[in-house]
């Protein structure tokens, strides 16, 4: 299939599954305005996953989709090998048929193994679905550096290449960074896609000690805790989106950008949309990176979640 430009930041749709991870529930009817919002924006590029509550995202996704033409919309979905289906003959084409009926597509703009778990045996079995040319870009999700050349090696073979890395990456977790994986992307004309740039909100401007995370969900169990250290920093990120006349939350994702990255930015609300938008038109200087990059990394936290790890 052919190729489409891509936007500087993708939209993602992790919170629409209403798994648990983000707290609260959110209807069709509440997010219908929000994918208008992006496609209004030009942020036509919508990252989602069956793993993202057991095919409820992709499900909302595909009934806005179908508003559309095809070509106008950037689909990125993912094979999570925890929802493999054992007894297929192949789990990767047949995880992949179930997400293109629900998103009421044929093709999938960007293709990822969403994680390392049984690797590289996925990549060998996204193979012959490749071939189909059903897949725009292949992409993996949450591999290390070792994954990653041991997966190219293996598509190379056959004619094929990663166009797409995707994992956990901020001002907090540059695990990424630090194990050549960015340089190497550069170096083989790889997109670089960063989430969780704002680790699920925690980097906003809207959440601290005073105001946190939603009670009950994973998240807030996550950052909450580390909320108190997390002030000094979020107060840096205000104090240059103030210069800039921008809202906080555009900082990191301009940051994201600013590094080589293509962010992931979760939205839930059109506001959280227009930021984006903003943010991907925000220009910080050598000295603002510099000065952000130091304090966060003087904190020390760990941010690396329960279904990854740090890059090495």
């Amino acid at each position: 299939m052919e190729l489409k430009k891509l936007p500087k930041i993708a939209l993602g749709a992790w919170a629409w599954g209403n798994d648990g991870t983000f707290g609260g529930s959110l209807s069709a009817d509440d997010l219908r305005p929000v994918f208008e919002a992006g496609m209004k924006a030009g942020l036509n590029l919508w990252d989602t996953a069956y793993a993202y509550g057991m095919g409820a995202s992709e499900k909302v996704l595909g009934d806005f989709i179908k508003d559309y033409p095809r070509e106008d919309v950037i689909i990125s979905d993912k094979f999570t090998p925890q929802c493999a289906d054992p007894k297929a003959e192949n789990a990767v084409t047949a995880l992949y048929e179930t997400s293109a009926k629900l998103l009421g597509t044929d093709e999938m703009d960007i293709y990822w193994i969403h994680n390392p778990v049984g690797a590289p045996e996925w990549t060998r079995k996204l193979i012959p679905l490749a071939k189909t040319g059903k897949i725009g870009r292949i992409g993996l999700s949450n591999h290390n550096l070792a994954e990653i050349k041991e997966a190219e090696a293996i598509l190379e073979d056959e004619g094929l290449k990663i166009s797409a890395i995707q994992n956990h990456y901020s001002l907090l977790n540059r695990s990424s960074e630090t194990s050549g994986i960015l340089d190497y992307c550069k170096e083989n004309d790889i997109t670089f896609f960063s989430y969780m740039v704002l680790e699920q909100g925690a980097l906003s401007g809207k959440y601290d000690t005073g105001h946190p995370l939603p009670t009950g969900s994973d998240r807030g169990a996550v950052y909450n805790p580390m909320l108190p250290q997390l002030e000094k920093l979020n107060a840096c990120l205000k104090e240059i989106a103030d210069a800039h006349g921008a809202a906080a939350a555009q900082v990191p994702v301009a940051w994201a950008i600013a590094k080589g990255t293509l962010p992931i930015i979760g939205v839930t609300k059109v506001y959280q949309v227009e930021d984006a938008a903003k943010a991907a038109a925000l220009r910080l200087s050598d000295e603002e990176i510099t000065r952000m990059e130091q304090l966060a990394g003087e904190m020390q936290l760990d941010v690396i979640r329960y279904w990854e790890k740090e890059m090495k």
